[in-house]
């Protein structure tokens, strides 16, 4: 793979995670159904590339159940996300999960006791603000606001994945840490799910097939590729821009037309992003 090569998949990448929110709020199936259709389409087209090859380990029994354990915390990170997205819509959905940079700045210095710094706390003082603006008013009882809290949640529970996949997934295969994960959130809400898979529309599987396998399978292939040609940094920088390409489809898709308030927390989000990845 060619750096240009690399570049155009990252790009597609970060549209496909851009677009996760758009499938979600096109698919009229509860979000348990949709989490599960993801994982089940994820597990299916991870599955061929999660053979192990030379030189890499096979999960430990104690890496296994901590892969189990970051399997639950993804899937009730998709779960909060897309009942936002029913709730709030793409956009708010969006900039609410784009908060979790903040989340892992702050735990990863209280869980690893890494000393974080002012630049650091100035991030999480963007990141605050921003989703003050995102937010017209704040009512509890309004779907704007409930649906920032789902999303804010969804970051939280994502910056924890980031964690747990920090100390668990090192030296192991990635494809066979994702498929993992997925068969754990497939199987646990196989039951919660089975008695709705019947009445879940033809175009809604396909929402769900595109969201398993462009949006999980692909993406991430596409990142995991990626990151033998260029440096992390770079190609954190492009998935960066995932929010912007939610907000343009959602934008055209739904008329979810931001406001000048909006776009200032986006904006404002989006620089505690570029913070964030300077740092690293």
């Amino acid at each position: 793979m060619t750096p240009r090569q690399a570049l155009l998949g990252l790009h597609i990448g970060a549209l496909a995670f851009g677009l996760t929110g758009v499938f979600g709020k096109l698919a009229l199936a509860a979000p348990v159904v949709i989490v599960f259709g993801r994982a089940l389409f994820a597990v299916l087209s991870l599955a061929p590339f999660a053979r192990l090859r030379a030189g890499e380990q096979r999960p430990t029994a104690k890496q296994l159940w901590m892969l189990i354990g970051a399997g639950l915390l993804l899937g009730g990170h998709w779960l909060t996300f897309f009942h936002a997205v029913k709730v709030s819509g793409v956009a708010i959905a969006t900039l609410g999960f784009a908060s979790f940079p903040a989340f892992t700045v702050l735990l990863e210095g209280l869980l690893f006791r890494e000393r974080i710094r002012l630049r650091e706390w100035f991030m999480v003082g963007l990141v605050t603000l921003g989703l003050v603006l995102v937010t017209p008013h704040f009512d509890l009882g309004s779907d704007a606001t409930g649906g920032l809290l789902w999303a804010v949640l969804s970051g939280l529970l994502f910056a924890l994945l980031s964690l747990a996949n920090r100390a668990t997934v090192k030296g192991l295969n990635p494809f066979q840490a994702a498929l993992c994960q997925n068969l754990t959130i497939a199987l646990c809400l196989l039951p919660l799910a089975w008695s709705a898979l019947p009445h879940v529309r033809p175009l809604d599987w396909l929402w769900l097939l595109i969201l398993g396998v462009f949006c999980t399978g692909i993406a991430h292939s596409l990142f995991v590729a990626s990151l033998s040609v260029l440096k992390a940094r770079n190609a954190a920088l492009i998935f960066s821009l995932e929010p912007v390409y939610a907000i343009g489809f959602a934008w055209w898709l739904f008329d979810e037309q931001p406001t000048w308030r909006m776009a200032g927390g986006a904006a404002l989000i989006l620089s505690a992003i570029f913070i964030s990845i300077r740092k690293r």
